[in-house]
Formats: C-alpha cells, structure tokens, sequence
C-alpha cells in the first residue's frame, strides 16, 4: 500500500507548475508478432486528491505486475472515470508494416503520438503569445492557449518526437498515470492478439499475446510465419534453432 502512495505522490510533485499530467507507456515493443500499442492516460489534482484514488491508488501497478482480471476490472473503472470526465484516456496502435517500416522505436512512438493526440495535439504544446489590443478579430478568435500539462513518458527521452516530456525510467512503476497508461496499452493490445489469434489460429497469440515463448516458437517451425510476425523479431525467435530445418525456414521466408 506504501508503494502505491509512493505513485500517487511522485505524480502530485510533478503537478508543480501545470494543472494537468498525461503518462504514457507502451506494449508489445518486445513482442514478435502483433502490434505495439502505446496507452495515455491524463490526470489532475482534483483526481489524484479524489475519493476513488483514495481508495484504489493500492489496485494500480506496472500493468506486467497485475493479473489480466486485475487488468480488465481497472479498465472498466478508466472506463467510468473517463464518462464521468474524472481522467481523460486514449491509446494509439502502429501495425506489423508500420513497424517493418519505422523500426520498433520508430512505430513505438507513432503509436506513442497517437494516443497523445486522442488528448491534445501537438500544437497545444508550442508556445503561443495572447492577442495584443491591437490584434484583429480574426486573430482573437484564432488563438489557442498552451496546454498547461506536463508529459511523463516511461523509459528514455524520444529524439524528434512532437510533444515535450519528461522521461521517467521504470515510470510504470514509480508513477500512477504512467501506470494507469501501461494498463490501457496493455488490455487493448491483449484484447487485439485475441482477434489475431481468430484470424490467424494455430500460433497461440491469444495465450502468449505474441511473445517468444517455446509454444510460440514450435508453431512458427511448424505452420510458418503469419501477415503478423515482425520479419526482424523472427529471426531472433529462431536463432537459437540450429538444425538444418531452420535455415530451409529462413531461406524460404526472405525467398
């Protein structure tokens, strides 16, 4: 329960300055197959001070450290929180291709930016100077003030990525809204690997969401690869098959 206090306060410090707070984190970077999937969850001092984190702050953890019931019961209360306007909640995906294309970092903060701009867009964050009392009319109905809220991203800063942030090392487990977002990516992403497991039966993506697991490895051997593996990520997955069987795999798929 300390920790969990420990979260809330660390993202109560971080309210110095602005009004609001916005964590975001990822899924699925280190999976072989699927997409990653990025959560973003907004959150004020009104919330963080509020009865329903009083009382739930302890529920809310690094979303790898929570059980999937764990994870389903806090995103159905995300859900309510967000209806009744307590949190602000969003998600962004980036595909196979997406990834095949911008590599894993690169899909990973598009789909960092997409969740982000579910919330405010870029353009909420340059800074803007307020109408003069000579400005025209137009430009008074123009002018958007600057978000006043503070990015907390977990793991190490993005080079040219369109929002400012902080960047939080093990933020899923030193802040709640970080948190909160691994959690929303972390359902979201799960929930999709059930529908590519429909699609794509046979890997066991509903089971190991993607992953390398042993299971996931003798299904690629077995059936060969899906739209869904990550080309790069499988040849990881299948370095540490020695037999001739493997090379005869790898030949075909880069055929």
């Amino acid at each position: 329960m300390a920790k969990r206090r420990q979260l809330r306060s660390f993202d109560l410090k971080h309210l110095d300055g602005v009004t609001e707070l916005i964590g975001v984190d990822e899924a699925g970077r280190g999976a072989f197959a699927g997409p990653v999937v990025a959560g973003a969850v907004l959150v004020t001092r009104t919330f963080l001070e509020s009865r329903w984190t009083e009382a739930n702050a302890r529920r809310i953890n690094d979303s790898k450290q929570l059980g999937p019931d764990e994870r389903e019961a806090l995103w159905s209360d995300f859900e309510t929180l967000a209806n009744e306007g307590q949190i602000h909640a969003n998600f962004g995906v980036a595909d196979v291709a997406e990834i095949e294309t911008h590599n894993i970092l690169g899909a990973t903060k598009l789909a960092m930016r997409r969740a982000l701009e579910g919330i405010y867009p870029p353009s909420a964050f340059a800074p803007t100077r307020e109408p003069d009392l000579f400005a025209s009319a137009e430009e008074i109905a123009a002018f958007q003030p600057q978000a006043s809220a503070r990015i907390l991203i977990d793991g190490l800063a993005l080079r040219n990525f369109p929002y400012p942030h902080v960047a939080v090392v093990t933020g899923d487990t030193r802040s709640l809204c970080i948190a909160m977002a691994s959690i929303i990516a972390k359902v979201t992403r799960d929930r999709l690997m059930v529908e590519l497991d429909a699609k794509h039966p046979g890997y066991g993506f509903a089971q190991h969401k993607g992953y390398g697991t042993e299971e996931h490895r003798e299904a690629v051997l077995r059936l060969g690869r899906c739209p869904q593996h990550r080309d790069v990520f499988l040849r990881k997955l299948l370095a540490a098959q020695p037999d001739p069987g493997q090379m005869d795999f790898l030949d075909a798929a880069e055929a």
